[in-house]
């Protein structure tokens, strides 16, 4: 039985699937997932799991290299804009219009589903490569 980490056995398997530049989502309940993108739904009722706990766990456990979230999010949800560029303060963090960014997660390895109830609570993360020698 694995002992620390991420337990979900369906996180941990995409995340140990990742390659250098694939990605992930971390979503609201309101992001629309994409046909043919699996979908990890941990929505338990509104707002748990929430978005920060979500991705706080996932990047404990994953490279990440680069960051994307839609521009809407610095004005229509300024606590998580500042826990997201606090969070990924060493990784290059990327926006682009709401439009835009649901167009990205169509690429994704999968969408992790939160129980997040405020707007643009939604980050795409893009895998590094991690040697064992970084810090």
């Amino acid at each position: 039985m694995k002992k620390n980490g991420i337990l979900n056995s369906h996180i941990s398997k995409v995340l140990a699937d990742l390659g250098h530049t694939d990605y992930i989502v971390i979503a609201d309940l309101g992001l629309p997932v994409p046909a043919g993108v699996p979908k990890i739904d941990l929505a338990l009722t509104y707002g748990v799991p929430g978005f920060e706990q979500v991705v706080e766990i996932v990047a404990a456990d994953m490279e990440i290299e680069k960051v994307t979230i839609a521009e809407e999010m610095v004005a229509q949800n300024e606590s998580a804009y500042a826990f997201t560029v606090d969070t990924f303060r060493k990784a290059e963090i990327e926006s682009c219009s709401h439009k835009e960014f649901k167009k990205r997660t169509s690429g994704a390895k999968v969408v992790i589903r939160t129980g997040e109830a405020k707007p643009y609570a939604n980050c795409i993360l893009q895998a590094g490569v991690w040697f064992g020698t970084q810090e």
